[in-house]
């Protein structure tokens, strides 16, 4: 009975698994399954011994159906995080790894509000606007698990700032999110280029320092609703 650690797509069968090649194995006597849901007791259970790790496809994603192991294995591992998890040495750590986080997460949000000010570029009569239209780009764009662009990893902070401006922009001074798109492929790129230039043409206006008509400016609108 192989049981060494593999990962296994699911079955309609409780007790066996399949492998990416379609071979399908029994689940070993005496094993259970850890649900997903606390990565640290998954992490220090794959530590113990071989253990089985299933998921599920669906299209381009894989959703966990959790761990399987000895059952010994697994009431081992939860013990072991419960008894961490109560030294207060572990607490303090944690308390200091949270401050270390937000203080880091503060400069970043700081640094990409300067970002998004410099990719403005609004002339010096409209810094008000400047000031509070880069807040909204930033309160959207920044907080952990957005998946927006500046969370991105492959995309400099000066790249970042500017589509964060423009993704902000195309949701909140266009009728984007109410236009029909048609299934026909690069429809919806299109569309985004389009709002683009619309975008681009509010933004120079602010830029230039020409007299700007706030009662038809979109973007004046949206941003003394806020």
């Amino acid at each position: 009975m192989p049981t060494e650690t593999r990962s296994f797509l699911i079955t309609n069968s409780d007790n066996s698994l399949k492998d990416k090649t379609g071979k399908v194995f029994t689940v070993p006597t005496g094993w259970e399954n850890l649900p997903a849901g606390d990565a640290s007791v998954t992490r220090k259970l794959k530590s113990l011994g071989p253990t089985w790790t299933v998921q599920e496809k669906k299209g381009r994603k894989a959703f966990s159906h959790g761990v399987w192991a000895a059952k010994e294995q697994i009431e081992e591992a939860i013990t072991l995080v419960e008894a961490q998890r109560a030294d207060p040495k572990h607490q303090k750590k944690l308390a200091q790894a949270k401050v270390h986080r937000e203080a880091k997460e503060t400069v970043f949000g700081e640094d990409f509000q300067q970002e998004i000010m410099q990719f403005l570029n609004f002339d010096p009569k409209h810094q008000l606007l400047v000031e509070q239209l880069s807040k909204l780009v930033k309160e959207h764009a920044v907080p952990v698990g957005s998946g927006t662009v500046a969370r991105s990893s492959s995309v400099t902070l000066e790249d970042k700032a500017a589509m964060a401006v423009m993704a902000w922009m195309r949701h909140q001074t266009s009728a984007y999110d109410s236009t029909p798109v048609p299934s026909v492929k690069g429809a919806r790129r299109e569309l985004r280029r389009q709002i683009a230039r619309q975008s681009e043409r509010i933004l120079a206006k602010y830029r230039s320092g020409a007299d700007v008509d706030f009662k038809a400016c979109p973007l004046y609108t949206v941003l003394h609703t806020k």
